[in-house]
């Protein structure tokens, strides 16, 4: 846990008159790393245009999203700007405990600056708006160009297909080098991004589990073929043995959103710069690998000052810009897509103007509309039911209908 505490100097801006409240109460920014890095770079400015001071609190990521979930609940205890994953958007907008935006700050006149897809998720079942997105993760596969020079593998034909895809697996595992870290990857990224019109992540627009579905079951199937072949790691995210792999080159692609770059680049592997590259997908699928959202708990005694805030880091181009070379947090603003920044040639992908890329990306999904119930349909179909398929052979179909009937019993109160 980190608490920082930048003081800033008075001045008039966008419009605030600054109160004696604002001038000498900080306002508080609750966040996870590398939020940080990047508010050390934006709040200086900040301070020039409005005289707010802001503190800001960093804990990791899922201890952040816990500890937010109690002040919710409580009442208390909340900074006055929060940032919330997009896995935690919905049940946290269903909490009842976050401002709506619409109708405090007529928040709907900037919708045309994000990403469709982006703005409908920070929406409430009322269809107004209680986060605004701040970045997204544009879904992407990161791949070591030296190991695929050296299994004789071409890009263009490994992402034609999920069995191109494994076909590149099986010549890689010839030369002990795993095709991916976790084989749950693959299924997390075809049950993101094929999503059929008119259904969210898990539930269909009444509200009824869709996880027996054959989204989930071909999902289940290509992931366990990949386990049965001994072609990823059983490698968890965010561990050390993940960390590793990266740096050794124990594995040669990772599905995963945009910001990974940043993460690789500033502190997981720099040393492997001009090793990497980055792809579409495979087998032509577009969707969201992460994403982050602004909001302000009701229980925020800065509310106008968090706003503000909250604007300066969305709704201004060149904010966002700055946000997006200091951390590779992706722009949730579209304006800014036009910008020189993204032809830039990036050292660490080999010169690759990866950005483009990712821009591209972004503009292709689809909005898939959160539901409340999402967080819990998350833990029990990636977390539990896809383990048991993967790691003690449980029959697919056998665990989604557990899963479908653990998700009724546990979302009916929501």
């Amino acid at each position: 846990m980190k608490l920082k505490t930048l003081l800033l100097s008075s001045a008039a801006a966008f419009g605030l008159v600054a109160t004696a409240t604002a001038a000498n109460e900080p306002i508080r920014f609750d966040g996870f790393p590398d939020f940080d890095s990047s508010l050390k770079v934006l709040l200086p400015d900040f301070e020039k245009k409005t005289g707010i001071k802001v503190d800001y609190l960093m804990n990791n990521h899922g201890d952040h999203h816990t500890k937010l979930t109690t002040n919710l609940a409580t009442g208390s205890g909340a900074g006055d700007v929060i940032v919330v994953d997009v896995e935690k958007i919905g049940p946290f907008v269903a909490s009842g405990g976050l401002v709506n935006l619409s109708k405090q700050y007529q928040a709907d006149q900037y919708k045309e600056r994000f990403a469709p897809y982006a703005w409908a998720q920070g929406k409430g079942a009322d269809g107004d708006m209680y986060g605004i997105p701040v970045d997204l993760g544009p879904g992407v596969m990161y791949y070591r160009t030296d190991i695929f020079k050296q299994a004789g593998l071409d890009i263009n034909e490994v992402l034609k297909s999920w069995d191109s895809y494994i076909a590149a697996g099986e010549k890689l595992k010839q030369l002990n080098i795993q095709l991916i870290p976790s084989a749950a990857d693959v299924a997390q990224a075809i049950i993101f991004t094929t999503v059929p019109e008119g259904e969210g992540l898990y539930f269909d627009k009444d509200g009824n589990p869709v996880v027996t579905s054959e989204r989930f079951v071909n999902a289940f199937k290509i992931a366990k073929e990949i386990r049965d072949k001994g072609l990823d790691g059983r490698i968890l995210a965010w561990s050390n043995e993940w960390y590793e792999g990266f740096r050794k080159g124990t594995f040669a692609t990772q599905l995963s959103g945009a910001w990974l770059l940043g993460h690789l680049q500033n502190w997981i592997a720099p040393e492997t710069k001009g090793k990497w590259a980055v792809s579409h997908l495979p087998n032509g699928i577009y969707g969201s690998w992460g994403g982050s959202f602004l909001s302000i708990p009701k229980q925020s005694s800065h509310q106008d000052e968090a706003w503000e805030l909250i604007k300066y880091m969305t709704t201004e181009r060149d904010v966002q810009l700055k946000h997006f070379s200091t951390i590779a947090a992706f722009p949730a603003n579209t304006t800014t897509y036009d910008d020189d920044m993204f032809k830039e040639h990036i050292e660490f992908l080999g010169g690759q103007q990866a950005r483009l890329l990712f821009a591209e990306v972004a503009k292709n999904i689809k909005p898939v509309q959160p539901s409340k119930g999402d967080h819990i349909a998350r833990s029990i179909v990636l977390e539990n039911a896809l383990m048991e398929v993967l790691d003690e052979d449980k029959d697919i179909k056998t665990a989604l209908k557990e899963a479908e009937r653990l998700i009724k019993r546990r979302t009916r109160n929501l």
